[in-house]
């Protein structure tokens, strides 16, 4: 039973770093609240789904295919309204969050309902870890996981637009005077946030069915492991989904499995009671406020 919660707890950890980080990234590169995230990671899948069962191109290039789609969706959701309530707190959540029911709503009203809608997985083989038998999809899921993060490091760190992405995570108003264009660097953050939605849903829907209500969830997910890790602090994120995935898959298995959406609120309730900046956050807390 040990070594079943080490690594499934581990699985677990690894899909909700790839559910969170891109929320994560948009929100700590350009401080926008991006609320279609989940949106967009179903709506990705669905793409997906369509060019290869529709429209019937090989599924590599269908999933390379919607995931640059993702990011042109990231970029006209900045360009077309983020770019005009940016700034407006209360504007950028709801924008966002219209959008994407917009998205999912859309989606249902086109008949994509049910379960009946799935992506192949990437291999049907079974690998064992410390003799604990995992599908290779879930193996594929915790390598991309930690490699999407260090891919993300080595960008930020190696490229120029990743050095400016950096920049402007770390102070906006500097790096904007050091000739940084702010609508710009918001607008890749955005992209590739979405695209990194867009990854996530094409590893984890193999491993069930392609569902509207997916999309909430996974908002869901991704506000509890940023809101706990620390808004917009990367580390955080990962570190947050550790913590949260452990116990997700504890409360599975000594409880029910609908009871993961439970933890993942009480997370947040606890964390905005307790420590409302998160692990790593860098808002302000109470006391520095009065």
């Amino acid at each position: 039973m040990f070594y079943d919660i080490l690594v499934y707890g581990f699985i677990q950890s690894a899909a909700l770093i790839l559910m969170a980080f891109g929320f994560s990234l948009v929100y700590g590169v350009s401080r926008l609240p991006n609320f279609a995230h989940g949106a967009i990671y179903v709506f990705t899948g669905f793409i997906a789904w369509a060019l290869f069962n529709t429209v019937g191109l090989p599924y590599w290039l269908s999933v390379l295919l919607s995931i640059l789609a993702s990011g042109g969706i990231g970029v006209l959701i900045y360009y077309v309204i983020l770019r005009r309530v940016r700034g407006m707190e209360v504007s950028e959540v709801i924008a966002t969050y219209a959008i994407g029911l917009v998205f999912l709503e859309g989606l249902r009203y086109a008949g994509f309902r049910g379960g009946t809608y799935t992506l192949p997985v990437a291999s049907d083989g079974v690998s064992f870890i410390f003799d604990v038998p995992v599908d290779h999809q879930r193996v594929l899921l915790m390598i991309l996981g930690f490699a999407m993060v260090a891919l993300i490091w080595l960008l930020t760190k190696y490229t120029r637009m990743g050095r400016a992405l950096k920049g402007m995570a770390q102070d906006e108003r500097a790096a904007m005077m050091l000739g940084i264009d702010s609508d710009a660097t918001a607008a890749v953050a955005v992209a590739l946030g979405s695209m990194l939605a867009g990854v996530a849903a094409l590893i984890i829907f193999p491993l069930g069915s392609l569902v509207v209500e997916e999309g909430y969830k996974v908002l869901i997910y991704a506000i509890a492991v940023c809101v706990v890790g620390g808004l917009g602090s990367w580390a955080g994120t990962v570190i947050a989904a550790f913590v949260l995935g452990y116990s997700q898959y504890m409360t599975v298995a000594y409880g029910k499995p609908h009871f993961q959406m439970v933890v993942m609120l009480l997370a947040i309730i606890a964390t905005l009671i307790v420590r409302p900046s998160g692990f790593f956050g860098k808002q302000k807390q109470l006391e520095e406020r009065v």
